[in-house]
């Protein structure tokens, strides 16, 4: 093992001494860590081999980089998404947002909301049971929570169904989507997720403002209503760093 952490970059075994100084307390959430010149000085290395050891730290998520001031060690706030409870109709059935159970408490804001209607691409149109081509609203939204980026969303609905709609406005009102489907006859009586997750494209990373090297999680969930009809299809982009996601059930 020795031999192996002595073949390792000087800039990794720098990496890896500051992830050991704070899972053994000695730098706590929000402190500062050594800066470049300290770890120059301390292990004797170039100024570009103590900024690739801190940018190990920014990339994997335990520290954050601040304009002027340092890097510090990140205080970890996760986003407890309970996947199953979430979307009860308990939820947005009396005026809830879906969101809001993610984050009781915490300032959640949703910007950059647009809503247009555009023709149904293949893979949405073979989800809501269209043609391809057919139209669809899209709503888009990113939130915010704490003053960052999270998450963003894309939500699918058929036209045809929503058109004239509340769902058509950015602000839907209480309950949000479903509740408004809800009152169309539409209500969401089955939901399904799929999970994966991959690196984000560059437009992605601008938007949730995540530093190199972190992943996103991508949720794609459909909502069926009683009759079986697929009445949304809402793809999410999740920064990883910042969520846990909670699957809790009876056997």
């Amino acid at each position: 093992m020795a031999a192996q952490e002595n073949s390792s970059p000087k800039y990794r075994r720098i990496a890896d001494a500051l992830k050991r100084a704070i899972a053994e307390g000695e730098f706590r959430p929000g402190d500062r860590l050594p800066g470049e010149n300290e770890l120059m000085d301390r292990h004797g290395v170039a100024r570009m081999t103590a900024r690739q050891a801190l940018g190990v730290l920014t990339s994997e998520g335990l520290a954050e980089a601040r304009k002027g001031a340092g890097v510090f060690v990140r205080a970890f706030r996760p986003i407890r998404r309970r996947g199953v409870p979430r979307l009860a109709r308990e939820q947005w059935g009396e005026g809830r947002s879906v969101w809001s159970a993610d984050v009781p408490g915490r300032d959640l804001v949703v910007d950059e909301v647009t809503v247009d209607e555009e023709p149904a691409t293949e893979s949405v149109a073979e989800q809501l049971g269209l043609a391809p081509g057919d139209p669809v609203i899209v709503r888009r939204r990113r939130f915010v929570l704490d003053g960052k980026p999270v998450l963003l969303s894309v939500s699918f609905l058929p036209a045809v169904l929503v058109a004239g709609s509340a769902i058509v406005q950015p602000d839907t009102g209480p309950g949000g989507v479903y509740a408004r489907l809800a009152e169309l006859g539409a209500g969401p009586a089955r939901f399904r997720e799929e999970v994966r997750s991959r690196m984000p494209a560059p437009e992605e990373a601008r938007r949730l403002h995540l530093p190199a090297g972190t992943p996103v999680v991508l949720i794609s969930r459909t909502a069926s209503a009683a009759d079986g009809r697929t009445v949304e299809v809402n793809e999410m982009i999740l920064d990883s760093s910042a969520y846990v996601l909670e699957y809790d059930f009876d056997a």
